[in-house]
């Protein structure tokens, strides 16, 4: 694992705005970062590949002992009306792309270890696979890249597709000022459009619920199958959730509900309390105690690198602000991040399905925010 400056293509730019991505800068300098790119070696790429469909694997036996425990759905905060509907989808299956991004520790050295799931609403998926590829293909065309995002989303609604009614799907997000959620949603309807389904489009303030407690677009149309860039636990707090949780079965949520399970932070000290010791996880608990001197503390539900703290023996090396301070904190074990030059990188490592499918990279402090750059990547040797 190496980091390379590399000569950012002349139109960037215009490249990137091309393929999407209209967020690439803003007034403190790019987002996307073309002037340097992460080289790995086929035997790192396959220890990343492998951790991806292990980890997968463990959250699927953690989720199996969780929902059979009212106590711990409770002590991840999610409410009691929710229990029996998360039971049920996990039980049944509703159609799902069972997608998502494994945020990933690696400095090169020794086995990749988890710090978190993004699995509910994960973003950075243009960017990965399509962004990067695009440049490497104009820049590195002799090199491969670890990429099949792309082709297993398109491959993973063409399996869905008859499972849902008149092969419609609606998809719906927040209207946000920088249009990455608008265009990240986007980019998941002409995945769908590809594999053969009819796509709608309705923006999450204009769902509306009808007298019986159904969902409704804005032209008043029955939403019978919906992809949301909008996380379940902020759903379920609406004043409509419980009439959309009454109602699941009247419409296919792209994911589940119990997506709830592996999108919360709590689900960390579950998987150490059942796999200690396990060498693609760091010890993590509520009781800080148990971890020692040197953690990351994260609340629960927190998101974009909110209100994360950083302590290594003790002092405080970073601490993020936020609005996520309600709630049980989550305490990690701290893992030796390396800089290599700009800025500490995480691996966000997806899955689809049960397959590992590609990855991108963001660089930061020692907390990965908002502001992380995201820097391609490619294979050699």
């Amino acid at each position: 694992m190496q980091r390379h400056d590399v000569a950012p293509r002349e139109n960037w730019q215009e490249a990137v705005e091309a393929q999407g991505l209209i967020w690439h800068s803003d007034a403190d300098g790019p987002y996307w970062d073309e002037s340097a790119c992460y080289s790995f070696t086929m035997d790192e790429i396959d220890r990343i590949e492998t951790a991806t469909e292990t980890v997968h694997e463990l959250f699927l036996e953690a989720g199996d002992y969780i929902v059979k425990d009212a106590e711990i759905l409770e002590q991840f905060g999610i409410p009691s009306y929710c229990h029996r509907a998360i039971r049920t989808a996990w039980k049944h299956e509703p159609p799902a792309l069972n997608y998502g991004r494994f945020d990933f520790g690696y400095n090169g050295d020794g086995d990749p270890k988890l710090f978190e799931f993004n699995c509910d609403t994960p973003t950075s998926m243009l960017e990965c696979a399509v962004v990067q590829w695009d440049w490497k293909e104009a820049v590195f065309p002799q090199d491969d890249q670890f990429n099949s995002l792309h082709e297993k989303l398109i491959g993973q609604w063409a399996a869905i597709r008859s499972r849902l009614p008149g092969q419609h799907v609606w998809f719906t997000h927040v209207a946000d000022a920088a249009h990455e959620d608008t265009i990240t949603t986007t980019y998941m309807r002409d995945l769908a459009q590809q594999a053969g389904l009819t796509t709608h489009a309705v923006v999450i303030d204009d769902i509306g619920i009808d007298e019986d407690g159904r969902i409704l677009d804005h032209q008043n149309q029955l939403i019978s199958a919906i992809f949301k860039l909008y996380p379940w636990e902020w759903i379920v707090r609406e004043s409509y959730g419980e009439d959309i949780v009454r109602h699941l079965d009247d419409t296919a949520w792209i994911e589940p509900i119990w997506k709830m399970l592996w999108s919360n932070k709590a689900i960390l000290q579950v998987l150490w309390a059942m796999f200690p010791g396990h060498p693609n996880l760091l010890a993590a608990s509520v009781v800080k105690d148990r971890i020692g001197e040197s953690y990351v503390a994260k609340p629960f539900l927190a998101r974009e690198g909110a209100n994360i703290e950083v302590v290594r023996h003790g002092e405080t090396l970073a601490r993020s602000a936020g609005d996520y301070r309600e709630g049980l904190t989550m305490y990690q074990e701290l893992y030796p991040m390396r800089d290599f030059g700009k800025g500490y990188p995480v691996i966000g490592s997806w899955i689809v399905d049960g397959a590992a499918a590609g990855m991108g990279i963001r660089e930061d402090g020692l907390i990965t925010g908002n502001r992380a750059r995201f820097v391609p990547h490619v294979i050699r040797g």
